[in-house]
């Protein structure tokens, strides 16, 4: 492929040595994982002829963006919907924040991005249509819409798992005590009923963050971003092994990562969850 239709058996024989293709199967694993390991690389890409590495360096940036700023705004938005619906159980606005946010989740999300850039970017010329802006604030503000698109799709299950959480710690003894002590009820709700009942969600939430590392690379082609999404693609269509194998094993990381530092917060949340000294 990387020779073209027309190479010859000598070209293709050196091409096969260059890229240590004649090497037994376990020296090319060895040498894999001892370069991985040294060098945080899975080779040189077969399009760019470059280091994998530093492809996936200077397109992770926008990616990490995108999706903290996804987590953010649903967070706010979750915690906002939540209370709400808690503090109002069976009332109509219970009944609405139940039924709207549930609505995206039959939706796929480059559906729901192509509707945001229609009404949002074509019609009402709030957001840019694609690209990423210059500076920070060009680079905030058009990564909102895509970092909305994706979070519409995460806000449903974190909103119930968390009103579900809610409930049931406002029904407890401890709350009745502090509100028949006087405690303001906005106190015991920031301070106590939120904290025991945020370690489900946050648990949660550490599992879409996961998903959220396909969910984005989906979303940076709808809006036409130059994260590791539009390079995954571009590796997949011409077959850039070394690449997507560099993304591959990156992802697999950054999850892992993530998962301590939910483990640590949920420590910080609910002492009892780090088991006896």
């Amino acid at each position: 492929m990387i020779l073209g239709e027309y190479a010859t058996a000598e070209a293709i024989e050196s091409m096969r040595h260059r890229l240590g293709l004649d090497r037994s199967l376990w020296e090319q694993f060895i040498g894999f994982v001892h370069n991985f390991f040294t060098h945080g690389d899975t080779g040189v890409s077969i399009v760019f002829e470059t280091s994998s590495r530093e492809l996936i360096a200077e397109r992770a940036p926008v990616t990490l963006l995108l999706i903290a700023m996804t987590c953010l705004f649903s967070i706010i938005v979750s915690l906002v919907l939540a209370t709400l619906a808690a503090t109002h159980k069976d009332g109509l606005l219970d009944h609405i924040i139940r039924i709207l946010p549930a609505v995206t989740l039959g939706m796929p999300i480059f559906w729901v991005g192509l509707l945001l850039i229609l009404v949002f970017s074509v019609r009402l010329r709030w957001f840019p249509v694609g690209g990423v802006g210059e500076g920070w604030l060009g680079i905030l503000y058009s990564l909102a819409l895509p970092a909305i698109t994706v979070g519409l799709s995460q806000i449903p299950s974190l909103v119930r798992s968390l009103r579900a959480q809610m409930l049931e710690v406002l029904e407890s003894d401890f709350v009745v005590t502090l509100k028949a002590a006087g405690i303001p009820g906005w106190v015991i709700l920031v301070k106590h009923v939120l904290r025991n009942s945020a370690l489900p969600a946050l648990m949660l939430l550490g599992v879409n963050i996961a998903y959220l590392m396909g969910g984005t690379l989906v979303i940076e082609q709808v809006f036409g971003l130059k994260g590791i999404g539009s390079l995954l693609f571009s590796a997949i269509s011409n077959r850039d092994f070394p690449v997507i194998q560099g993304i591959a094993l990156y992802c697999a990381i950054s999850v892992v990562i993530i998962g301590f530092v939910i483990e640590v917060a949920s420590g910080y949340l609910d002492p009892r969850t780090k088991g006896e000294q």
